[in-house]
């Protein structure tokens, strides 16, 4: 059995073991194992985020125990560990669980098994990170912020590596400082912590998953600035139901470039026809509300070269990126998984424009 062999690579929506919220993630399917990773701005992460061991596994397809999650598999280990995955469309759902049943499959009757653990599964504790965040913040007993300096360059309104730890296992958070390094990572990996100077920055981006926060006086870090904006009201323009009500003909997983932040995000695309509209949605949450959309009618969509970087798009993308252009003149930049799927959605969109 060739071991470096891909079966199918795309993105799936995952339910962490610390923390039981959903991330979208590149999942590459190899003979013996599932790999996954994170997209890091608009292009993949090198950096693997965990693995799925497929020798002894057992596959629920569908699972439905998750009412607003209706493409959820769920995967249990050889040693009992669960993991659930959602994909974009009852026909992905329905090949990956093929194609992972038939590598389980070909593991046992080769008898070719990889032993080498993972730790994600050791993972089995589930923590309320809001609640600690809730009480890293509270004025009386949360964590002390002051001004600190690195590299020369003063920096205010922030917190050393190491007093992250000491908070979390003083407040009994974590009985170890190895416990509170892994939740502390958590908490930065979900937004909730970000960092501040170079050398915080340098382990998040190159750190495994469970060391991303370093253990250090010299490592500094901050509430996200997004904490100040916690118990706000969001008011959100309410889509007409005539909006949603056309035909599905299309759904799948692209990245997107914000408007604003131009940074790239994993999105739900849904496109339906009469009337032709493109929605799309958070994957991490739901189906149900889109986060944006916009009519077709009057649409312009191309393709765009991957050589270098395209007018108007920003960061260090992956490539196989196209543009869609609507009547108010407003320009969404996605980027597909594949140069093939990139066509096939060209092809969709300019059949309903």
């Amino acid at each position: 059995m060739d071991k470096s062999k891909s079966l199918r690579e795309g993105f799936l929506v995952k339910r962490g073991h610390l923390v039981h919220n959903w991330k979208a993630r590149w999942f590459i399917l190899m003979p013996e194992k599932l790999l996954y990773y994170k997209y890091e701005g608009g292009r993949r992460d090198s950096s693997q985020r965990g693995k799925i061991l497929l020798s002894g596994c057992e596959v629920t397809c569908p699972f439905l125990d998750y009412e607003n999650r209706p493409l959820v598999m769920k995967i249990v280990t050889k040693s009992g560990v669960e993991h659930f995955l959602e994909a974009c469309s009852r026909e992905e759902r329905d090949m990956w669980a093929g194609d992972i049943l038939s590598a389980v499959e070909s593991l046992k009757n080769s008898g070719d098994v990889d032993t080498v653990p993972d730790p994600e599964e050791a993972k089995t504790q589930h923590f309320d990170l809001s609640k600690i965040l809730d009480s890293m913040y509270d004025v009386h007993s949360g964590i002390n912020m002051s001004c600190h300096m690195e590299q020369g360059k003063n920096f205010k309104n922030c917190f050393s590596g190491s007093a992250v730890v000491d908070w979390l296992v003083c407040m009994q958070f974590s009985l170890s400082r190895v416990e509170a390094v892994t939740l502390a990572s958590a908490l930065l990996e979900e937004g909730y912590l970000r960092t501040v100077g170079l050398r915080s920055c340098e382990a998040f981006r190159t750190a495994g998953p469970s060391q991303q926060l370093i253990d250090d006086s010299t490592a500094l870090y901050s509430f996200s600035d997004s904490l100040k904006k916690r118990g706000s009201v969001k008011s959100e323009t309410s889509l007409s139901a005539v909006e949603l009500s056309g035909k599905v003909v299309k759904r799948g997983y692209l990245l997107k470039q914000g408007h604003r932040r131009k940074n790239w995000k994993v999105r739900l695309f849904v496109l339906r026809s009469d009337p032709a509209f493109v929605h799309y949605y958070d994957p991490t949450k739901d189906d149900i509300s889109p986060v944006g959309g916009f009519s077709l009618r009057g649409c312009l969509v191309s393709a765009l070269e991957d050589n270098g970087v395209p007018s108007g798009v920003k960061g260090n993308i992956q490539g196989n990126l196209f543009k869609i252009i609507t009547q108010s003149d407003t320009r969404y930049f996605m980027q597909a998984p594949t140069h093939q799927e990139k066509m096939d959605w060209i092809e969709a969109i300019r059949k309903q424009t």
